[in-house]
C-alpha cells in the first residue's frame, strides 16, 4: 500500500489522539466549563459518527464483501463485521471498573471541578485525599488510553477507505476526547498541583490513539486480501455506533439542557449527508 495513504490516515489519528490534551488545557486554564456548548458538540460528534457509519462505512463494507461473497453472503458478513466490531468495544467497557470508566464518570469528573476551584481556600490538599484522587487521574489515564486502541484503528482503516470520511472521523472522535482529556487532568492537578503533570497525564494518554492504529495496521495488514477489508469496515461502523450510543448521547445529555445533543445530533448528520450529496458519494 502506498505510503502517502497510510501516513495520511496516521496523521488523522494523531489529531484525534491529542485532543485529549486540548480538554486537559481547557480544564486548567478555564475555571468555568461551557456545558452547552460541549454537549452540541459531543450530538455533533455523535451524528456525524452514526451517519457515516450506517450510510457509508457499512455499505462500503458489503460492496467490498459482495466482490468475495457475493450479494447475500456480502450483507450477512457485512452483519457479522458491524456487531464483532460492536461487541469488541462493549467487552472493553466491560473489563473496565465503573468507577474508573469515563463513560460513567461525569458526575465524578464535576466534583473534582468543584474541588479545583475550592483549592485556594485550602491551606494544602489532604495526602489522603491527594493520594486517592492521583490514583483516579492515573486510572482514568490508563482506561482512556484503552478505549483510544480501537479507536485508532477505526479511524484509520476509514481513512485508508476515503481520506475524507477518515477526517470526519477523526474530527469526531476528537470532540469526544476532549472531556476525556478534562477528566484526567482534573483529579491529577487537585492531586499535585502541577498543570505541566496533569496536562502530561492527558498528552500521553491521547497517544494511545495513533499507537493503536499502528499495531492495528502491522498485525491486519497481512490480512488485507480478500473479504478481510470489508470485515473491518463493518467492525469500525459497529465501534463507532457503540461509542455514539454509550459514550457520546449519554454524556451530552448530562452536559446540556432539554433537547440540545439532539440538535447537535441532527446538524451533525445533515453536514455529514449535504457533504456526502455534494461529493457524488
Amino acid at each position: 500500500m502506498p505510503a502517502s495513504p497510510f501516513l495520511t490516515a496516521l496523521l488523522y489519528t494523531v489529531l484525534a489522539g491529542l485532543a485529549t490534551g486540548i480538554g486537559s488545557l481547557i480544564a486548567l486554564v478555564s475555571k468555568r466549563a461551557t456545558p452547552r456548548f460541549l454537549s452540541l458538540s459531543l450530538g455533533f460528534s455523535a451524528g456525524v459518527m452514526v451517519f457515516v457509519s450506517l450510510v457509508e462505512l457499512f455499505n462500503d463494507a458489503r460492496t467490498h464483501l459482495a466482490m468475495v461473497w457475493g450479494t447475500r453472503g456480502g450483507y450477512w458478513g457485512a452483519i457479522v463485521g458491524f456487531f464483532a466490531g460492536f461487541a469488541l468495544i462493549a467487552a472493553i467497557d466491560r473489563l473496565v471498573p465503573p468507577a474508573v470508566n469515563p463513560h460513567e464518570a461525569r458526575a465524578r469528573e464535576a466534583a473534582a471541578h468543584e474541588a479545583v476551584d475550592s483549592r485556594a481556600c485550602d491551606d494544602g490538599p489532604d495526602d489522603r485525599r491527594g493520594a486517592k484522587l492521583l490514583r483516579t487521574g492515573m486510572l482514568t489515564a490508563f482506561v482512556i488510553a484503552l478505549h483510544n486502541l480501537p479507536e485508532g484503528v477505526a479511524t484509520l482503516f476509514a481513512a485508508l477507505e476515503d481520506p475524507r470520511l477518515g477526517g470526519a472521523i477523526a474530527i469526531a472522535i476528537a470532540i469526544h476526547n476532549i472531556p476525556e482529556g478534562i477528566a484526567i487532568s482534573v483529579p491529577v492537578y487537585y492531586a499535585t498541583g502541577s498543570r505541566r503533570r496533569a496536562f502530561w497525564y492527558s498528552f500521553a494518554s491521547g497517544l494511545s490513539e495513533p499507537l493503536g492504529a499502528v499495531i492495528g495496521y502491522l498485525l491486519l495488514r497481512p490480512l488485507l486480501g480478500g473479504p478481510t477489508f470489508g470485515l473491518i469496515l463493518a467492525a469500525v461502523a459497529g465501534i463507532m455506533i457503540y461509542i455514539s450510543l454509550d459514550e457520546l448521547l449519554p454524556s451530552a445529555r448530562e452536559y446540556g439542557e432539554n433537547h440540545l445533543e439532539m440538535a447537535g445530533l441532527a446538524a451533525g448528520m445533515a453536514i455529514m449527508a449535504v457533504s456526502l450529496a455534494l461529493s457524488g458519494r
